[in-house]
């Protein structure tokens, strides 16, 4: 099959996998299962519980119903994550993934609520593994162990707040790269050491992922750094020029978009040799890396 029409079908896939944890809107508090479920259903690359999928069935998974509870909990997190990126005291972003933001539809204080209902929901819908009578504890353990860790004060929460302290200053190569190992390589990190280790990977070749994902992760933000110079709001669906108004220093503002460009290449190279030093299988996955790494929107 082809990339294109490949990678169409696994998003599709994972989006019903996803939605199908997300709640009713029903009851007194049926607001914020609203702007949770607008929040979640935003048009999206659904990345992460993709690459989490991917990663697990190149070490030969077999148990989806606890892998499904993940790849959920994973896109929670991000997403909200991204609620909270745009509120008015962070970004003060209208769009996001090409229509209005949460908060920008239900209220500040609703996109706050909604951002921790989502939080809340995503460690909620991972626990219930431990309930699936062919789990494996230890495995689910560990996994949720990863989440935790990867997505909070040591990860991506982390990241954020030394990306917020550090707004209209000078960075140094150092500072920029743990901003972007935290902030953005974190999730991606996540996501594939949580469908290696469900899929009972030993500890050694969980850690050859991180350092695949590492990678990936510090890449596709750099890329991300050049679109927001030479893209466009409609090819992006978010505002471009944002890391400029809102005064942040960037690889691409720190190298110039022409050595930024060096070292996605050099950050893609590496993370492509990495993978490809497993013998299992894994076509589709490189191939997802690469597009993602050096994507045009």
């Amino acid at each position: 099959m082809e990339f294109k029409a490949a990678l169409l079908e696994r998003t599709k896939e994972a989006e019903q996998i996803v939605f199908s944890f997300l709640p009713k809107e029903e009851g007194l508090q049926k607001t914020i299962f609203e702007a949770m479920n607008y929040s979640v259903k935003a048009p999206g690359k659904r990345l992460r519980p993709i690459l989490m999928k991917e990663t697990y069935q190149m070490f030969g998974g077999k148990q989806d119903a606890v892998l499904h509870r993940f790849m959920a909990a994973l896109e929670f997190i991000h997403t909200y994550s991204l609620v909270h990126d745009d509120l008015p005291a962070m970004d003060d972003d209208e769009y996001r993934r090409g229509r209005k933001t949460t908060h920008t539809v239900f209220g500040e204080a609703m996109g706050i609520l909604a951002g921790d209902a989502l939080l809340h929901h995503a460690f909620d819908t991972a626990a219930g593994s431990f309930l699936l009578a062919d789990a494996d504890l230890s495995q689910v353990g560990r996994a949720l162990k990863i989440l935790t860790e990867k997505s909070g004060i040591c990860g991506m929460v982390g990241g954020q707040v030394v990306d917020v302290e550090m707004e209209g200053k000078t960075l140094t190569d150092v500072q920029l790269d743990f901003i972007y190992r935290l902030k953005t390589a974190a999730l991606l990190e996540c996501a594939m050491m949580i469908g290696a280790t469900l899929a009972g990977a030993d500890e050694e070749s969980v850690a050859r992922i991180e350092a695949v994902a590492k990678r990936v992760g510090i890449a596709f933000q750099i890329q991300d750094d050049i679109l927001d110079q030479v893209s466009s709001t409609e090819e992006l669906g978010k505002p471009v020029g944002s890391d400029e108004k809102n005064h942040k220093m960037t690889y691409a503002v720190l190298h110039g978009l022409r050595d930024s460009e060096k070292e996605v290449e050099r950050l893609s190279k590496e993370a492509v040799e990495l993978l490809d030093s497993f013998s299992q299988e894994h076509t589709f996955l490189k191939e997802l890396i690469v597009s993602l790494i050096h994507r045009k929107k």
